[in-house]
This record gives C-alpha cells, structure tokens and sequence, in this order.
C-alpha cells in the first residue's frame, strides 16, 4: 500500500532536482510559511502538491474543505489552492461544483483580509481539464499572485488569458514533478 506514495515520492523528488536549473518567471519569493493547503474542485491532485511541499520542506498544513472562518485559527501564513474538479472527489465531500467555488471564493476573500499571497496549481494537466475543472479554473485562477501549470493543462492558453498576459506570474512545467522547483521557490 505504501508503494505507489514511494514511487511518486521519488518520481517527484526526481523531477525537482531537474527542474532546479530552470529560470522562472515569479523573481523572488512571495509567500511565507506555514502555508494552508487546500483543493478547489477537490481532485486528488492536493495529494501530489503534499509531497511536493513536504520533499521541499515547507511548512504547511492540508484541509481539501478548508473554509474562511478558519482560516485565521490555522496559524497560515499563505494560501495554496490545488485546482482541478473531480466528481468524484465532490461526491466523496458531499458538495456541489457550485459550493465548493463558493467555498473558494470565500476563502480567498479572508485570506486577502489577513495580508495572505496566494498560489494557484493545476497540476492535472490536459486529464483535468474539461468543462468542470474548467469552471474552477476560471473562478480561482484570477484571484492568485502566482499560477504554477503543468503544460498540458494549459495547451489552449486559458492559463496564460487568466492571469492577464502577464499580470500574475505563470509558470509552465513540463510534468508534475517539475513543479516542485518553482514551487518551493515561491516561498520565504
């Protein structure tokens, strides 16, 4: 049961060491830790963002449901939002696509009140992709500081039109190891 974290574990830490060489487009580190960790469409891509996160040793804390009113009980310092939907992962959480952007919106609106940056991932690529992660992407995808996507996610250019040709720094890498480097990078 173990191994598939341990070869994704080590997969991942492969593609960190690799991607260290890359340059990025966020210059400096923007977020301080502890960070909050939280889905938005709750896929199991918060899964792999954990391992990311944990290999580069930042400190965080994971709540896929996370929502504003404990937001400053947590002790974060950042906002993390894995985003991509599952069916069935909102199924597991007993919500709709519609509450849990709501949800979202609310979050990041208190994380803003408390002086938060807030990193954006999709790490899914073109698998999570579609017209329902699709609706998430564009509800949280404006409201970040700083978009880490991996390339295929981003083959129409949707990523690059959300945050503003510019506007808020968007890093493409490659596979989902890769986005260990930038990352960890954006990190005090």
């Amino acid at each position: 049961m173990h191994r598939p974290a341990t070869f994704l574990g080590t997969l991942l830490l492969a593609g960190s060491i690799t991607a260290g060489a890359q340059g990025f487009n966020l210059k400096a580190p923007i977020a301080n830790q502890p960070a909050l960790v939280t889905g938005v469409g709750q896929s199991a891509d918060i899964e792999m963002v954990k391992v990311l996160l944990n290999r580069g040793k930042v400190a965080f804390k994971a709540d896929p449901q996370a929502k504003a009113g404990a937001l400053a009980a947590s002790g974060s310092k950042s906002l993390v939002l894995v985003i991509g939907g599952s069916s069935k992962g909102l199924g597991a959480a007993g919500i709709s696509a519609e509450v849990d952007v709501e949800r979202a919106k609310g979050l990041v609106a208190e994380a803003r009140k408390l002086g938060f940056k807030i990193i954006g991932l999709h790490v899914g690529g073109e698998g999570r992709r579609g017209q329902m992660s699709d609706k998430f992407i564009t509800g949280a995808v404006p409201l970040c500081d700083y978009v880490i996507v991996v390339a295929g996610g981003n083959k129409d250019g949707l990523f690059n039109q959300l945050c503003g040709k510019g506007k808020i720094p968007l890093d493409s890498v490659e596979k989902i190891a890769s986005a260990g480097g930038p990352l960890l990078k954006a990190f005090k």
